[in-house]
This record gives structure tokens, sequence and C-alpha cells, in this order.
């Protein structure tokens, strides 16, 4: 093998390493139309942080499961003393449509969980109100995303 072939089989190896060491060309954060794309700093239009959290009550008065509550029970009452005089018959229904709405009441109130009021302080100088029942992790404080009417930990 001459030198001129051994400089040039050289040259070749040299030039092929070297170009399976570059790097394809890149694209820039910018290069996707909004600044920061894929950067964990980027600015998020629905994040903010937590201001102050109140507890709420549910909203319920316990109507709904009185009204259904005293419907079953009276059904219930009536059932129960069918063999009966009509006498019994309507004071088992009275009193079986009083003890449902008194239960159905209750479990009506109880079944709702306590709600929260969470305050967030958007980035953009915003502050938003949003209403949830579970509030998770999140405490005053707390870095959040507001989506879709709920308040999650960003």
């Amino acid at each position: 093998m001459t030198i001129r072939s051994f400089l040039l089989t050289g040259f070749a190896a040299v030039s092929i390493s070297l170009t399976s060491c570059a790097t394809s060309p890149g694209y820039s954060s910018s290069d996707y139309g909004s600044p920061g794309y894929g950067s964990p700093t980027a600015s998020c239009y629905d994040c903010g942080t937590v201001t102050h959290i109140v507890q709420v009550t549910s909203g319920s008065s316990g109507v709904a499961g009185a009204v259904l509550g005293g419907i079953v029970g009276a059904a219930a009452g009536r059932e129960i003393a069918d063999d009966e005089s009509e006498g019994r018959q309507n004071t088992a229904t009275v009193a079986g449509g009083v003890a449902g709405a008194v239960a159905g009441s209750a479990i009506d109130r109880n079944v709702r969980g306590p709600q929260y009021d969470v305050h967030v302080r958007m980035d953009d100088g915003r502050t938003i109100t949003v209403r949830q029942e579970n509030l998770g992790s999140i405490r005053e404080g707390s870095y959040v995303r507001v989506y879709n009417g709920r308040v999650t930990l960003r």
C-alpha cells in the first residue's frame, strides 16, 4: 500500500467518523412559534399560586332526600301495616313518611362532603376562585393549574 492510498484511506476514515459525530441541524425553542416551548420555565396561562382556601357548607338543604325518604317511608309503613285495620294503616303510613323524611334529609346532607373555595392568584395577575370537593394535597402556597373548573397540583 502506498503512502498516497494510506493517506486517502485515513482521510476517508476520519471524515466518516467526524460526520457521524456531527449533530443534525437542531431546532431551538423559538423555532416552534412560541418562546419557551418545552422549557420547564415557560409561563403557564392557567397556572398560579393558591392564596387561601375556605371551607364552605355543601349547600344541600336535604329537601330532595326528605321528599324521597318520605315517599319510601310512607310506602314501607303502609306495607308493614297491610293486614291491620284502616286506622293502623293510616298511622303507619304517616309514621313511615315522617321517619323516612327525617332519615332521607340526614342522608342527603351527609352524602355530600365538604366543599372548598380555592382562591388562586394566576401567573398573569388574575385571581380565580374555584369550588371543589376534594383538595388532595393542595395547600395555601401550592403552585397549581386551573383546568376544566378544577385545581390540580402542577
